[in-house]
């Protein structure tokens, strides 16, 4: 168990919030609900967050605070949420705790209104009133169902082109694919006499109906000149089915980083690349096997930098997988079709192994760093270069230079890309620039109609042109 001494020099995020006093009853409840809704997470009273400080609450009110937050908890929140309260003292300022966990029985949403007006998740340390996509992922996990097992009554499983599937499965287990090997997997099911095909099915073939219903199933790879996007050197999207993107992403990759020889064993030369290039392949397996499939208008991302290696997946990392302990061997699978099938063709080689073969292979690697972060909803892993050196044509000005302001522009993009409900404010702690810095460029760009803003500055979300 972390001590508060170190808790309080972690950044607000996803399941960790800091108030100074006693937040208003509609902020609590819906830091309250999006805690429910995620991975649960924790609220410390008595902290103020920018500057971080510990300003204490006054002991004698700590008992009505007690019981007025679990009257608002009580009151507010639908279904029913328990919290765990404790109080907690650092050098004489008393503090209160209130630890949520991650709920059983999602979605919840506000007492008395609607779910789809009133559901919130958490989104970096902002909550965020929940789309009916995820609304409806809520409602799968309450019923322990993954979107990939849901069927599609378009088209029975005998019509569906699944050429490339069936041969990769062949090559990859000598067996070839029959209607009990795919019941086996799951692959379809059998409702009022019509062999159905789920959405796993449909992801893995070359039918029309995949790019019907999933045009966003698919991997841009992009190589960019210099340290953000910007110029391409080159891009490949990768659109065939699902099996078969991560070999390619994959190679993309290895086409745009180098390998040079590092010394000698003998008169045997021996090649090194210059990224870990076999985390980078789990991480690329991980997105596609683990992207939620349900989110529209959302792609895998694979980018090249000079300084480091980026991939996006949509969809937030799953709750019981934490890239800060690879050696724990986390194993939440979020489609439960698709696993299994990847596994039986060689793509995941054993349950909970990945994050152990990224550690195993950074520590090769003392010169690379790997930083993950959530941008809205999305997991991004960055393989980075510790000691890169910027060219001079690349360095950033002072905040009022052309040169800067392109820079900022281009920054701006980037994290619009990975997250599109992002504020001016975490465009501006991002970036390292005033807000106002960041208002002056975002007009540039409207201007330039290279980017949109669509709906309200509360509630609305950026769209790039």
């Amino acid at each position: 168990m972390q001590k508060l001494s170190e808790i309080i020099k972690l950044p607000e995020g996803r399941k960790l919030e800091f108030k100074e006093s006693l937040p208003t009853n509609a902020d609590l409840s819906k830091t309250i609900i999006a805690f429910a809704n995620d991975a649960g997470g924790e609220l410390y009273i008595g902290i103020k967050d920018n500057p971080r400080e510990i300003t204490g609450i006054n002991e004698n009110e700590r008992i009505a605070l007690e019981e007025k937050i679990s009257n608002i908890i009580h009151d507010s929140c639908e279904p029913v949420v328990l919290p765990e309260i404790t109080f907690l003292t650092h050098e004489s300022k008393h503090i209160i705790k209130v630890q949520i966990y991650k709920g059983s029985n999602p979605p919840y949403h506000l007492k008395n209104k609607s779910i789809v007006e009133s559901t919130f998740v958490r989104v970096g340390s902002s909550n965020r009133q929940a789309s009916p996509e995820i609304i409806a992922d809520l409602e799968r996990q309450k019923r322990n169902k993954s979107f990939d097992c849901e069927l599609s009554y378009l088209k029975t499983y005998e019509k569906l082109d699944t050429t490339s599937f069936n041969q990769l499965f062949l090559d990859k287990t000598g067996e070839a694919v029959s209607s009990q090997i795919l019941k086996k997997l799951e692959l379809y099911q059998e409702e009022q006499g019509k062999h159905l095909p789920t959405n796993a099915l449909i992801l893995l073939s070359d039918d029309e109906l995949r790019k019907q219903l999933f045009p966003y199933a698919k991997i841009e790879c992009a190589r960019f000149k210099g340290i953000v996007p910007g110029n391409f050197i080159d891009q490949k999207p990768i659109e065939v089915n699902i099996a078969l993107q991560p070999e390619q992403a994959y190679q993309f990759v290895l086409r745009h980083v180098s390998q040079g020889s590092t010394d000698y064993t003998g008169v045997y030369r021996n090649d090194r690349w210059e990224y870990p290039v076999v985390a980078i392949r789990e991480v690329i397996r991980n997105a596609v096997i683990h992207r939620d499939y349900s989110l529209t208008g959302k792609d895998i991302k694979v980018a090249i930098f000079d300084d480091k290696v980026e991939i996006t997946s949509p969809g937030k990392l799953p709750p019981s997988v934490d890239y800060s302990d690879m050696e724990a061997g986390q194993s939440d699978i979020r489609n439960k079709i698709l696993a299994p099938t990847f596994k039986r063709i060689g793509i995941i080689e054993q349950w909970g192994n990945g994050l152990r073969i990224i550690a195993d292979e950074l520590l090769k690697y003392p010169e690379i760093g790997l930083d993950w972060k959530e941008p809205g909803i999305a997991f991004r892993v960055t393989f980075s270069k510790k000691n890169f050196i910027t060219d001079v044509s690349e360095e950033i000005y002072t905040d009022t230079s052309e040169k800067t302001s392109e820079k900022t522009s281009e920054k701006i993009l980037e994290l619009i890309i990975g997250n599109n409900l992002i504020t001016i404010k975490e465009l501006s702690e991002n970036i390292g620039v005033s807000k106002r810095s960041i208002e002056r460029n975002i007009k540039k760009l409207q201007d330039d109609s290279k980017l949109k803003r669509i709906g309200a500055d509360k509630g609305g979300h950026w769209e790039i042109q």
